[in-house]
């Protein structure tokens, strides 16, 4: 059995920088065309903004707020053969600002019906690269919804796309590693939470995930939800946890590749989440981290190193490295470890 399906993860997950010009411009620099793009300014307070195919180009949801589905003609635009393209929307394109934005390949195809689950979803899901993206109306009891992949999600981040009963709400998120009765909230810096209500007890499985009875977060009747989910891929793709050891020789973290995309969570504490990527600096240390949870501007602090198996922390903040602490992940190869006809690649 090949040690990998992925050998160029560009292929399916890219970072890109640009700079805003403030008049309509394309972002042509990756290998695919995006189904789910994830913008943020980082020189300024603009909320990153989260924009998939599923739901439609222009149609915004922003992970650090609990706000409903906007829609703004002049945000990203379209997804294209090669990138997106924005618009004039100073979140996305102030004249001489910096950006970043990452994104993941979906179907290649229109996104289809799937009746796995007690509801009807709407899903474009690549299996190759083990994501989907879900679109379905919460029923207010307990359910099933078919997700798409063909191997049970790792992870799961579910935002309403309106208000339900006018109650703002939270992105909520289940991880393999906290399990079927926890989850956390990817807009919070808060400490991991239990309910058998998120996920009703169960584990998603290879065609469906599960919501409890009527929940406002994931399963409020008459509510529409999109999904992201992600089904972990030898090579590509890795979730798990770690545990810091408080010291500037800190824990290294196995995914086996070199890791392109990095978010972190503390779950005994409330502390906010990290996301480091490998085109925002580049080199070791891997300084320049964002914060989904809040609007923050880049921070510069020294965290961690992107190696060529993995990742390991650099300082003994509490946000990353605290002594005894537990932290969550998820992370996506630039490139693996070990290709699909097991020759090594270059170390870092």
């Amino acid at each position: 059995m090949a040690y990998t399906n992925i050998d160029k993860g560009s292929d399916y997950f890219e970072t890109v920088t640009y700079t805003g010009t403030g008049a309509e411009q394309s972002i042509s620099s990756l290998n695919f065309s995006p189904d789910l793009t994830w913008i943020k300014n980082r020189d300024t307070t603009d909320s990153h903004q989260l924009v998939d195919s599923v739901r439609g180009a222009t149609k915004n949801l922003f992970s650090n707020l609990t706000n409903a589905e906007a829609t703004d003609a002049e945000g990203l635009k379209s997804f294209d053969t090669d990138g997106f393209t924005v618009g004039t929307r100073l979140g996305m394109n102030t004249s001489g600002e910096s950006y970043v934005g990452w994104s993941w390949r979906g179907s290649d195809s229109s996104a289809v019906s799937n009746t796995d689950g007690s509801i009807t979803s709407t899903v474009s899901a690549n299996t190759t690269s083990g994501f989907s993206i879900v679109s379905y109306t919460g029923s207010g009891a307990t359910a099933t919804v078919g997700h798409g992949l063909s191997s049970a999600p790792a992870m799961i981040i579910i935002k309403s796309r309106e208000d339900p009963a006018s109650q703002p709400q939270h992105w909520i998120v289940y991880h393999q590693s906290l399990g079927n009765t926890s989850y956390q909230w990817l807009s919070r810096d808060i400490a991991t939470g239990t309910s058998i209500l998120g996920w009703n007890n169960t584990s998603p499985t290879s065609s469906v995930f599960s919501l409890g009875n009527g929940w406002t977060p994931n399963n409020y009747s008459g509510t529409n939800y999109i999904a992201y989910c992600f089904a972990e891929k030898k090579g590509f793709s890795k979730f798990g946890s770690y545990t810091g050891n408080g010291s500037t020789d800190g824990t290294f973290v196995y995914t086996g590749f070199k890791p392109a995309f990095v978010i972190i969570k503390q779950t005994d504490e409330a502390r906010d989440w990290l996301l480091m990527d490998n085109k925002r600096l580049g080199y070791n240390p891997k300084s320049y981290d964002l914060h989904p949870n809040t609007s923050d501007i880049e921070d510069t602090n020294d965290r961690m190193d992107l190696l060529s198996n993995g990742f390991k922390q650099t300082t003994i903040g509490s946000a990353n490295n605290k002594s005894g602490a537990t932290y969550i992940y998820m992370a996506f190869a630039s490139n693996p470890f070990v290709t699909s006809t097991g020759v090594p690649t270059t170390a870092r």
